[in-house]
């Protein structure tokens, strides 16, 4: 189908399909999934990106707050929604649509406790992350509270590894892992009943073999690891609107922040840092490629734009312009900014029009 749009960023569910099936095929036969898509998808679509995974039969979703939950209610996701940070306000809301709370402390847990209605629960330990999650000192009044509202169905009990993808921090992940071990197994006797459990994320899955009968697959299955068996989903792509010969000792932007050191050949490409282009990019620091070749982002980064050096190139107007792909890929632009991929694949503003590939 023609697109209107110059600035488009293509999701491939075809590949996010091969990522999940490569995953899949890493886990026991009985291990359940819980794929990860808050932040929007991690900034590609989370209403497409979930429709495509509840296909591929993942167990749940888990979002970061109700409102994701609500979304994608609303465009017809059926398969249990797991809220992780459900906050104190929001109860009504997500036991209207059925969404399923990460339970975290103790005032949390007692608000739910008052709502007096049948629900399915999380329970979010802290295993050494200190960040969300019960300690262990909280366990025996969890426990108690939980057998006087048995209407409180415990589905999962979860932790989160600090460093799985270093492997320098191994010690402390495995001393997690034991923790969260002895504390979901207290829980377990106390209740009378098994749940779900699950403290491995994407790398967690890579690189570590445990008896947790559940896992969260999230940056994996976007393919933004260093596993050559999964490959990026996702690329950004634009044109190029105007082209311009300068003379030495020009300037090129806001700030007058670059001086042209010779004649040189400058495209102006329309997206920019209101559309999640790092201004971090700019001067020089970044690139993109016209025609395979890398061209250097010179000037500061616009709002809406920014400016590439294509003095060696032939491009013209009109000519396609590659923000990242799997050649140009998001841990490298992550790398030269000092950052990780999650960063900027959640700062893609809305406003880009994305398309999804399925054939």
């Amino acid at each position: 189908m023609p697109q209107n749009h110059e600035t488009i960023l293509y999701v491939d569910l075809k590949q996010l399909q091969k990522n999940y099936t490569y995953l899949k095929s890493l886990l026991s036969k009985n291990t359940k999934t819980i794929a990860v898509v808050k932040a929007h998808g991690y900034g590609l679509g989370d209403i497409e990106i979930s429709k495509k995974l509840e296909k591929l039969g993942v167990n749940s979703l888990w979002v970061a707050d109700f409102e994701e939950g609500v979304n994608l209610r609303k465009n017809g996701i059926k398969i249990p929604i797991i809220v992780a940070n459900p906050g104190a306000k929001s109860h009504q809301t997500i036991i209207d649509n059925k969404l399923e709370p990460v339970i975290y402390n103790l005032r949390l847990l007692s608000i739910y406790i008052e709502s007096k209605t049948a629900l399915n629960i999380h329970l979010k330990l802290n295993s050494g992350m200190n960040r969300y999650g019960f300690d262990s000192e909280d366990i025996e009044e969890l426990v108690l509270l939980l057998q006087k509202n048995p209407f409180l169905k415990v589905s999962s009990i979860c932790s989160h590894l600090s460093s799985s993808n270093d492997p320098s921090q191994d010690g402390f992940s495995e001393k997690q892992i034991v923790l969260f071990e002895k504390a979901y197994t207290k829980i377990h006797q106390g209740l009378g009943y098994k749940t779900d459990t699950h403290i491995l994320n994407s790398n967690g899955v890579l690189r570590f073999a445990i008896k947790d009968n559940t896992v969260r697959l999230g940056i994996a299955l976007y393919g933004i690891t260093e596993n050559p068996n999964l490959k990026q989903i996702c690329s950004l792509h634009s044109t190029i609107s105007q082209i311009r010969k300068i003379e030495k000792g020009a300037i090129v932007g806001y700030q007058n922040a670059f001086v042209a050191k010779k004649e040189m050949k400058i495209a102006l490409i329309p997206i920019g840092y209101g559309d999640g282009i790092n201004r971090k990019l700019g001067e020089g620091h970044g690139s993109v490629l016209i025609a395979n070749k890398l061209c250097a982002i010179i000037g500061q980064v616009s709002m809406d734009s920014l400016m590439v050096d294509i003095s060696s190139s032939d491009a013209k107007e009109g000519d396609e312009v590659i923000l990242f792909d799997n050649q140009l890929t998001l841990q490298k632009i992550a790398n030269d900014l000092d950052t990780i991929p999650y960063e900027i694949m959640g700062t893609l503003n809305r406003r880009i029009k994305r398309v999804y590939l399925d054939e």
